[in-house]
């Protein structure tokens, strides 16, 4: 289980890579704000966030880190299917985002690899699981 610091990170963490490029777009925030309900992170907070990001809090949890990088995976797809005009820039966040989040690089290839061959390029969580247990055991 995560603690509110964490959550906080997490949430400030999607926050930042959503506006990585340039602003948050509608449809990025109601996916953010969703994250943060799911987190039960209140929308005062949320609204908090976006303008006064909190300090990364690296998760103890392999699982959690999974669970992060796949918001982000969808995130990242929202964007592009918005919009975003450079896929390699999106790609290449991602990458650094997941290798910050202490992912092995193999792992995270290998998803934004396969990510090509889903529809709407979503990887289901079962398979990014796997992926994921295969590279950590």
């Amino acid at each position: 289980m995560i603690n509110r610091v964490e959550k906080l990170s997490l949430l400030s963490e999607m926050i930042a890579f959503a506006k990585y490029d340039k602003d948050i777009k509608r449809i990025e925030y109601n996916f953010l704000l969703g994250v943060a309900k799911q987190l039960e992170i209140s929308r005062e907070d949320f609204e908090y966030l976006l303008e006064n990001p909190v300090t990364y809090t690296h998760l103890k949890s392999h699982s959690e880190r999974i669970v992060q990088f796949h918001r982000l995976v969808l995130l990242m797809n929202i964007e592009q299917e918005y919009g975003e005009e450079n896929n390699s820039a999106g790609v290449i966040k991602l990458y650094n985002f997941g290798l910050r989040m202490g992912l092995s690089h193999e792992s995270i290839t290998k998803v934004l690899y396969l990510m090509e061959s889903f529809p709407n390029k979503i990887v289901p969580p079962d398979v990014l699981i796997d992926i994921f247990k295969t590279q950590y055991n």
